[in-house]
């Protein structure tokens, strides 16, 4: 039951959750200006919105894998069972 239990705290840590999906949608984004076009960055006043938030997602989710690493969840405490007086 203790296996089960600190797999499931690690599994479900909301580090894990946020970073990849983060990552991912840094992905998509990042793919997205690298592929936009001339007027798509002239509506932006010549900033690459799409790149740049991309990358900042992608680091950012980066971050969290890594501190998910770095600081892995610990597992919870067994209950205690009452004992007799």
């Amino acid at each position: 039951m203790e296996g089960s239990s600190a797999t499931a705290a690690r599994i479900f840590d909301l580090r894990r959750i946020i970073g990849g999906l983060f990552v991912l949608y840094g992905i998509i984004v990042t793919i997205t200006g690298a592929t936009d076009s001339q007027s798509a960055i002239d509506k932006a006043q010549g900033v690459n919105i799409n790149l740049w938030t991309g990358i900042s997602m992608l680091v950012l989710g980066v971050f969290f894998l890594v501190w998910l690493k770095l600081r892995p969840a610990a597992a919870p405490e067994p209950p205690r069972e009452p004992t007799a007086e």
